[in-house]
Protein backbone atom coordinates (compact mmCIF):
# COMPACT_ATOMS: atom_id res chain seq x y z
CA UNK A 1 0.00 0.00 0.00
CA UNK A 2 1.27 3.72 -1.19
CA UNK A 3 2.09 5.70 1.99
CA UNK A 4 -0.48 8.76 1.63
CA UNK A 5 0.89 11.92 0.77
CA UNK A 6 1.64 14.64 3.78
CA UNK A 7 -0.25 17.28 1.75
CA UNK A 8 0.76 20.28 4.63
CA UNK A 9 4.40 18.99 3.65
CA UNK A 10 3.84 19.76 0.21
CA UNK A 11 2.19 23.45 0.67
CA UNK A 12 4.75 24.22 3.12
CA UNK A 13 7.14 23.17 -0.02
CA UNK A 14 5.33 24.88 -2.73
CA UNK A 15 4.85 27.88 -0.17
CA UNK A 16 8.85 28.22 -0.07
CA UNK A 17 9.26 28.46 -3.55
CA UNK A 18 6.95 30.69 -4.69
CA UNK A 19 8.33 32.85 -1.88
CA UNK A 20 11.80 32.30 -3.36
CA UNK A 21 13.04 34.60 -6.17
CA UNK A 22 10.21 37.28 -7.47
CA UNK A 23 7.64 36.18 -9.01
CA UNK A 24 6.13 39.66 -10.10
CA UNK A 25 9.27 40.15 -12.59
CA UNK A 26 7.39 37.44 -14.38
CA UNK A 27 3.95 37.41 -13.31
CA UNK A 28 3.66 41.15 -14.77
CA UNK A 29 4.18 39.99 -18.26
CA UNK A 30 0.62 38.13 -17.89
CA UNK A 31 -1.00 41.01 -17.09
CA UNK A 32 -3.04 40.42 -20.62
CA UNK A 33 -4.48 37.25 -19.17
CA UNK A 34 -6.08 39.12 -16.48
CA UNK A 35 -7.26 41.75 -18.63
CA UNK A 36 -8.69 39.14 -21.30
CA UNK A 37 -10.06 36.78 -18.43
CA UNK A 38 -12.12 40.12 -16.94
CA UNK A 39 -13.61 40.69 -20.15
CA UNK A 40 -14.44 36.67 -20.69
CA UNK A 41 -16.18 37.42 -17.23
CA UNK A 42 -18.12 40.36 -18.44
CA UNK A 43 -17.67 41.67 -14.99
CA UNK A 44 -19.86 45.00 -13.87
CA UNK A 45 -19.19 47.65 -11.84
CA UNK A 46 -19.44 47.78 -8.01
CA UNK A 47 -19.84 43.59 -8.48
CA UNK A 48 -17.95 41.92 -5.61
CA UNK A 49 -14.70 40.12 -7.24
CA UNK A 50 -12.36 37.47 -5.16
CA UNK A 51 -9.28 37.10 -6.83
CA UNK A 52 -7.50 33.29 -5.75
CA UNK A 53 -4.15 32.85 -5.25
CA UNK A 54 -3.49 35.99 -6.97
CA UNK A 55 0.36 36.09 -6.79
CA UNK A 56 0.91 39.76 -8.12
CA UNK A 57 -2.63 40.78 -8.85
CA UNK A 58 -2.98 40.67 -12.67
CA UNK A 59 -6.86 39.34 -12.23
CA UNK A 60 -6.93 41.75 -9.38
CA UNK A 61 -5.71 44.78 -10.97
CA UNK A 62 -7.77 43.90 -14.01
CA UNK A 63 -11.13 43.65 -12.29
CA UNK A 64 -10.36 46.58 -9.77
CA UNK A 65 -10.00 49.08 -13.47
CA UNK A 66 -13.34 47.53 -14.44
CA UNK A 67 -15.08 49.19 -10.87
CA UNK A 68 -15.24 45.82 -9.30
CA UNK A 69 -15.12 45.71 -5.56
CA UNK A 70 -11.79 43.39 -5.48
CA UNK A 71 -10.67 41.51 -2.62
CA UNK A 72 -6.95 39.98 -3.44
CA UNK A 73 -5.65 37.09 -1.51
CA UNK A 74 -2.43 34.42 -1.78
CA UNK A 75 -0.56 32.66 0.99
CA UNK A 76 2.36 34.34 0.12
CA UNK A 77 2.20 37.56 1.62
CA UNK A 78 5.22 38.94 -0.29
CA UNK A 79 3.25 38.44 -3.30
CA UNK A 80 0.44 40.35 -2.16
CA UNK A 81 2.63 43.05 -1.12
CA UNK A 82 3.55 43.34 -5.25
CA UNK A 83 -0.18 43.39 -6.36
CA UNK A 84 -0.57 45.96 -3.69
CA UNK A 85 1.81 48.46 -4.95
CA UNK A 86 0.95 47.87 -8.30
CA UNK A 87 -2.86 48.80 -6.93
CA UNK A 88 -1.81 51.75 -5.39
CA UNK A 89 0.23 53.57 -8.33
CA UNK A 90 -3.05 52.99 -10.55
CA UNK A 91 -5.13 54.31 -7.58
CA UNK A 92 -7.04 51.46 -7.48
CA UNK A 93 -9.27 50.86 -3.73
CA UNK A 94 -8.32 46.98 -3.65
CA UNK A 95 -8.42 44.25 -0.10
CA UNK A 96 -5.52 42.53 0.30
CA UNK A 97 -5.38 39.42 2.70
CA UNK A 98 -3.19 36.72 3.18
CA UNK A 99 -5.46 33.69 2.52
CA UNK A 100 -5.47 29.66 1.50
CA UNK A 101 -7.48 28.91 -1.51
CA UNK A 102 -8.34 24.97 -0.30
CA UNK A 103 -9.44 27.52 3.19
CA UNK A 104 -11.26 30.61 2.50
CA UNK A 105 -12.08 32.68 5.02
CA UNK A 106 -15.51 34.16 3.61
CA UNK A 107 -18.87 32.77 3.73
CA UNK A 108 -20.90 30.63 1.45
CA UNK A 109 -22.02 32.71 -2.02
CA UNK A 110 -20.31 36.20 -1.06
CA UNK A 111 -19.08 36.88 -4.63
CA UNK A 112 -20.01 37.62 -7.97
CA UNK A 113 -17.03 36.23 -9.66
CA UNK A 114 -14.27 34.05 -8.31
CA UNK A 115 -11.03 34.63 -10.51
CA UNK A 116 -7.78 32.70 -10.68
CA UNK A 117 -4.79 33.01 -13.05
CA UNK A 118 -2.38 30.31 -13.08
CA UNK A 119 -2.47 30.30 -9.50
CA UNK A 120 -5.06 28.09 -7.92
CA UNK A 121 -3.97 25.40 -10.42
CA UNK A 122 -1.24 25.14 -7.70
CA UNK A 123 -2.57 23.68 -4.92
CA UNK A 124 -1.72 20.60 -3.20
CA UNK A 125 -5.34 19.65 -2.61
CA UNK A 126 -6.98 20.16 -5.90
CA UNK A 127 -10.76 18.80 -4.97
CA UNK A 128 -10.95 20.97 -2.36
CA UNK A 129 -9.92 24.11 -3.72
CA UNK A 130 -12.29 23.65 -6.98
CA UNK A 131 -15.19 23.25 -3.96
CA UNK A 132 -14.07 26.74 -2.25
CA UNK A 133 -14.11 28.63 -5.16
CA UNK A 134 -17.63 27.01 -6.01
CA UNK A 135 -18.71 27.55 -2.06
CA UNK A 136 -17.90 31.00 -2.02
CA UNK A 137 -19.66 32.00 -5.68
CA UNK A 138 -22.94 33.13 -5.81
CA UNK A 139 -26.24 32.01 -7.45
CA UNK A 140 -25.81 33.64 -10.96
CA UNK A 141 -22.18 34.48 -10.42
CA UNK A 142 -19.25 33.26 -12.25
CA UNK A 143 -15.38 31.63 -11.83
CA UNK A 144 -13.03 32.76 -14.16
CA UNK A 145 -10.10 30.75 -14.32
CA UNK A 146 -6.45 30.76 -16.73
CA UNK A 147 -4.94 27.40 -16.21
CA UNK A 148 -1.69 26.20 -18.46
CA UNK A 149 -2.49 22.51 -20.38
CA UNK A 150 -0.32 19.93 -19.93
CA UNK A 151 0.13 19.84 -23.92
CA UNK A 152 1.38 23.55 -24.05
CA UNK A 153 5.00 25.28 -23.65
CA UNK A 154 4.31 25.67 -19.56
CA UNK A 155 3.49 22.43 -19.47
CA UNK A 156 6.32 20.67 -20.84
CA UNK A 157 8.42 23.14 -18.77
CA UNK A 158 7.19 21.19 -15.79
CA UNK A 159 7.20 17.77 -16.69
CA UNK A 160 11.04 18.68 -17.68
CA UNK A 161 11.15 19.96 -14.31
CA UNK A 162 9.79 17.07 -12.84
CA UNK A 163 12.37 15.08 -14.37
CA UNK A 164 15.34 16.90 -12.98
CA UNK A 165 13.49 17.21 -9.60
CA UNK A 166 10.36 14.63 -9.06
CA UNK A 167 7.89 15.97 -6.66
CA UNK A 168 6.70 13.73 -3.84
CA UNK A 169 4.55 10.23 -4.65
CA UNK A 170 1.15 10.78 -4.78
CA UNK A 171 1.52 14.71 -5.75
CA UNK A 172 -1.11 15.64 -8.61
CA UNK A 173 0.06 17.37 -11.77
CA UNK A 174 -1.09 21.25 -11.72
CA UNK A 175 -1.94 20.94 -15.43
CA UNK A 176 -4.99 19.05 -14.55
CA UNK A 177 -6.82 22.37 -14.46
CA UNK A 178 -5.97 22.70 -17.81
CA UNK A 179 -7.90 19.84 -19.12
CA UNK A 180 -11.39 20.09 -19.92
CA UNK A 181 -12.20 16.69 -18.47
CA UNK A 182 -11.10 17.24 -15.35
CA UNK A 183 -13.07 20.75 -14.89
CA UNK A 184 -16.29 19.42 -15.96
CA UNK A 185 -15.70 16.28 -13.41
CA UNK A 186 -14.86 18.78 -10.66
CA UNK A 187 -17.63 21.38 -11.66
CA UNK A 188 -20.50 19.83 -13.94
CA UNK A 189 -23.51 19.26 -12.23
CA UNK A 190 -26.90 20.94 -12.00
CA UNK A 191 -25.14 23.91 -10.36
CA UNK A 192 -22.85 24.93 -12.69
CA UNK A 193 -22.10 25.07 -16.24
CA UNK A 194 -18.69 25.25 -17.58
CA UNK A 195 -17.46 27.08 -20.43
CA UNK A 196 -13.54 26.72 -22.22
CA UNK A 197 -11.53 28.21 -24.55
CA UNK A 198 -8.38 27.42 -25.78
CA UNK A 199 -5.96 30.89 -25.72
CA UNK A 200 -2.30 31.03 -26.17
CA UNK A 201 0.22 33.13 -24.37
CA UNK A 202 3.52 34.67 -26.05
CA UNK A 203 6.35 34.51 -24.03
CA UNK A 204 8.90 37.07 -25.27
CA UNK A 205 12.42 36.99 -24.96
CA UNK A 206 15.40 37.82 -26.31
CA UNK A 207 16.50 34.35 -27.10
CA UNK A 208 16.56 30.73 -24.42
CA UNK A 209 19.31 32.23 -22.75
CA UNK A 210 17.19 35.14 -21.92
CA UNK A 211 14.47 33.00 -20.77
CA UNK A 212 16.37 30.66 -18.69
CA UNK A 213 18.40 32.86 -17.21
CA UNK A 214 15.35 35.69 -16.01
CA UNK A 215 13.33 32.62 -14.62
CA UNK A 216 16.19 30.84 -12.71
CA UNK A 217 16.45 34.13 -11.20
CA UNK A 218 13.04 35.01 -10.24
CA UNK A 219 10.33 32.37 -11.30
CA UNK A 220 10.11 30.35 -7.80
CA UNK A 221 9.91 26.63 -9.11
CA UNK A 222 12.66 27.03 -11.72
CA UNK A 223 14.43 29.02 -9.20
CA UNK A 224 14.56 26.58 -6.57
CA UNK A 225 15.50 23.55 -8.92
CA UNK A 226 18.26 25.28 -10.31
CA UNK A 227 19.37 25.76 -6.35
CA UNK A 228 18.93 22.45 -5.52
CA UNK A 229 21.13 20.38 -8.22
CA UNK A 230 24.83 19.99 -8.52
CA UNK A 231 26.78 21.35 -11.52
CA UNK A 232 25.98 18.83 -13.60
CA UNK A 233 22.36 18.44 -13.19
CA UNK A 234 21.64 22.35 -13.74
CA UNK A 235 23.67 22.00 -16.77
CA UNK A 236 21.26 18.97 -17.69
CA UNK A 237 18.29 21.05 -16.97
CA UNK A 238 19.40 24.02 -19.29
CA UNK A 239 19.73 21.49 -21.91
CA UNK A 240 16.45 20.40 -21.75
CA UNK A 241 14.79 23.75 -21.55
CA UNK A 242 16.91 25.46 -24.25
CA UNK A 243 15.94 22.83 -26.67
CA UNK A 244 12.52 23.33 -25.55
CA UNK A 245 12.64 26.45 -25.92
CA UNK A 246 14.38 26.36 -29.22
CA UNK A 247 12.15 24.09 -30.55
CA UNK A 248 8.79 26.21 -29.98
CA UNK A 249 10.37 29.39 -31.02
CA UNK A 250 7.83 30.67 -33.80
CA UNK A 251 10.72 33.87 -34.05
CA UNK A 252 13.37 31.98 -36.09
CA UNK A 253 16.94 33.82 -34.98
CA UNK A 254 15.56 37.13 -34.69
CA UNK A 255 14.25 36.92 -31.31
CA UNK A 256 12.29 34.31 -28.87
CA UNK A 257 8.60 34.09 -29.26
CA UNK A 258 7.15 31.06 -27.39
CA UNK A 259 3.29 30.55 -27.82
CA UNK A 260 1.99 28.76 -24.40
CA UNK A 261 -1.86 27.17 -24.83
CA UNK A 262 -3.74 28.18 -21.82
CA UNK A 263 -7.31 27.21 -20.97
CA UNK A 264 -9.77 30.68 -20.64
CA UNK A 265 -12.38 29.06 -18.02
CA UNK A 266 -15.79 30.59 -17.23
CA UNK A 267 -17.65 28.77 -14.88
CA UNK A 268 -21.09 29.70 -14.56
CA UNK A 269 -22.95 29.18 -10.74
CA UNK A 270 -27.29 29.05 -11.90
Amino acid sequence: MSTPIDLNALKNRQMAAWASGDYAVIGTTLQIVGEQLAEACDLLCDEQVLDVAAGNGNATLAAARRGCLVTSTDYVAALLERGEDRARAERLNVTFQVADAEALPFADASFDAVLSTFGVMFTPDQPKAAAELARVCRPGGRIGLANWTPEGFVGQMFKILGKHMPPPPGAQSPSQWGTEAWLHSHFDDRQFLVQVTRKHFNFRYRDAGHFIDTFRSWYGPMHKAFAALPADGAKALEKDMTDLLNHLNRAGEKSLVVPSEYLEVVITRR
